[in-house]
């Protein structure tokens, strides 16, 4: 059997069945030279779900007479220029392969005008010879590809085409998630003459939040969350459905790295982790995710159409991304599970009728409810936690309750409490996140709840929680001195903690806390501390902290402390007297 060189007609036709897969993949390979260009204005026209016509034009820095012909040949690109820049691609293509392995299997006509011309220049090449010819034409600053009768000279890849409504519908989700990855860029989509989608540039949260709308839906835009996180070279932003909003219907699943978009396993595996098992069978996530990694820790040249990357150090990646999303999650779990309880909460209050007159005075409405945990689930008002800088300086001021509360222990009458189905005794209202009217032998108490689980917390031995991506703080020094003297406390909480040069490396968690965004509440917390500080004061104030601030759930709180409400000894609570109140319910009557 001879071996012998392939010409190189034949040979860029089968780099064209890696590259041109259908009419969808053109339209990739010409719109990322575009960008690459810096275009900031695509127009796309398809005719016949592209079969026939394929045109994308743009508003970039254009090529060069003398290097048309060039443009069209293989492996000839202005992106990189020597072995060394493969180690830190910066563009969406590198390879030089596209244009001529489009050229090879259709008519095509590339027209292109830099602005140091005063005349635009026309290129064709048409099928097996590619011979380019070269003429003058008419054209503005930038580029047009015009790609006409794609695989007309290879009839059995034409046959594999599918209806051109299917095609067509390639190519709109290709420029959908194309349109997700560049917002400083305006699109225009055209089928047949016919417009199908505009999108002007945006610049700005609102705008960005309007095409999210737009391209993923009034319900994704509503329902999601955004995510912002931040880990040594690595940043990842975007949207993600919680939980309860997953449904078994596939909806938005686009993520990029470095811009590029991607279809990675290593990604797609985190994404479904941090959803563990909050999501339901069935239920499919949702999400549009944006990484940013230094270009010399991921390698792109791995696949052939550059839908995978392989990360240098790809456990951090993977861990990374399960951190900051399962955060998100957790936190947008609970505040759904908090306000279910508060609204299930107001519902068993307007049963019980001898006491609905008077918690109907101190119940928050439903309305008020709602719009205490909306900034949980809007799209850039809610934002991951972790990576964000430490608030300092803000400690909060206790109220007149808790001054209450340390000063005098004022136990209730001690008899069994029945626990309804949100964890709470019978007839027991939340009139904040830090505090209970509980009803006990016919007697309205108020329960601050940090205070009275903090003593049951106090004299456990807190089993601790492994942070799978430990959180750094930097400290002054005033605070190392103060983590250093109460180091044993720490441990004992649950807390495993390293310092090191006036960095905070915080490793684990008390279990309690597993899945709390804690960053920038540390710093409040150890501000707050008193010069002599105890266990169970420290456990007080951080409980006042998470739960003031839907940091953490009521309901899990109880639920984990659940002796706490079949032990009102434990109780710091006030009774609170309605004598007043029922005399003034007797005069309205009379």
């Amino acid at each position: 059997m001879t071996i012998r060189l392939l010409p190189p007609q034949l040979a860029n036709q089968i780099a064209a069945g890696e590259v041109v897969e259908r009419p969808a993949s053109v339209i990739k390979e010409l719109v990322e030279n575009s960008l690459d260009a810096g275009a900031t204005d695509i127009h796309i026209d398809v005719e016949k779900g592209g079969s026939k016509l394929l045109r994308v034009r743009d508003n970039g820095q254009g090529i060069a007479k003398d290097q048309l012909t060039l443009a069209l040949s293989r492996h000839a690109t202005s992106k990189i220029h020597d072995f060394a820049d493969l180690s830190h691609i910066v563009s969406l293509g590198f390879r030089g392969e596209a244009l001529a392995s489009i050229s090879s299997v259709s008519r095509l006509t590339l027209t292109s005008r830099p602005a140091s011309q005063d005349t635009a220049w026309q290129a064709m090449a048409e099928g097996r010879d590619m011979a380019v010819q070269i003429k003058p034409a008419a054209h503005p600053v930038g580029t047009s590809i015009e790609v006409l009768d794609l695989f007309f000279n290879t009839p059995a890849r034409r046959r594999f085409l599918k209806s051109d409504k299917t095609e067509f519908s390639h190519i709109e989700e290709l420029v959908k998630r194309l349109a997700l990855s560049r917002d400083d860029v305006s699109w225009t989509l055209t089928h047949n003459g016919q417009l199908v989608r505009q999108l002007k540039a945006v610049t700005d949260d609102a705008g960005r939040q309007r095409r999210i709308q737009q391209l993923c839906g009034r319900s994704f835009a509503q329902a999601a969350c955004y995510v912002e996180s931040q880990y040594e070279h690595m940043q990842l932003s975007g949207w993600i459905l919680p939980a309860a909003a997953c449904s078994a219907q596939l909806q938005c699943q686009y993520s990029y790295v470095n811009g590029r978009m991607m279809r990675d396993k290593l990604l797609n595996h985190a994404i479904r982790q941090a959803y563990a098992e909050m999501l339901a069978p069935e239920a499919l996530p949702a999400f549009v995710l944006y990484l940013q990694i230094d270009p010399e820790q991921v390698d792109v040249n791995v696949h052939p159409a550059k839908h995978e990357v392989r990360f240098h150090q790809a456990r951090l990646v993977h861990d990374f991304v399960f951190s900051a999303l399962s955060q998100m999650l957790t936190q947008t779990a609970q505040s759904d599970l908090l306000l279910a309880e508060q609204l299930n909460q107001s519902q068993v209050v307007q049963q019980s009728q001898p006491l609905s007159p008077a918690l109907q005075r101190v119940a928050p409405s439903s309305h008020d409810v709602e719009n205490s945990n909306t900034r949980s689930f809007g799209a850039p008002s809610a934002r991951s936690y972790a990576g964000l800088a430490s608030v300092r300086n803000q400690i909060p001021a206790s109220s007149d309750w808790t001054a209450l509360v340390q000063e005098q222990r004022v136990t209730p009458p001690i008899a069994p409490a029945v626990v309804a189905p949100v964890n709470t005794p019978s007839g027991s209202l939340m009139v904040s996140n830090t505090e209970l009217l509980v009803m006990q032998q016919d007697q309205l108490w108020l329960l601050d709840v940090p205070a009275s689980v903090a003593p049951l917390l106090a004299t456990k031995n807190m089993a601790s929680a492994a942070l799978l991506l430990p959180e750094r703080l930097r400290l002054e020094l005033a605070e190392v001195n103060l983590l250093t003297a109460s180091a044993g406390l720490l441990c004992q909480m649950g807390f495993d903690l390293v310092l090191s040069n006036q960095v905070l490396i915080i490793r684990a968690v008390p279990q309690l806390l597993q899945g709390t965004p804690l960053s920038h509440v540390l710093p409040l917390w150890w501000a707050g501390w008193p010069a002599q500080t105890k266990l169970t004061l420290m456990w007080q104030q951080l409980l006042q902290l998470l739960l003031s601030k839907q940091l953490l759930s009521l309901h899990l709180l109880l639920q984990t402390e659940v002796d706490l409400l079949q032990q009102p000894e434990h109780w710091y609570a006030v009774p609170v007297d309605l004598t007043g109140t029922r005399r003034q319910l007797q005069e309205k009557i009379q």
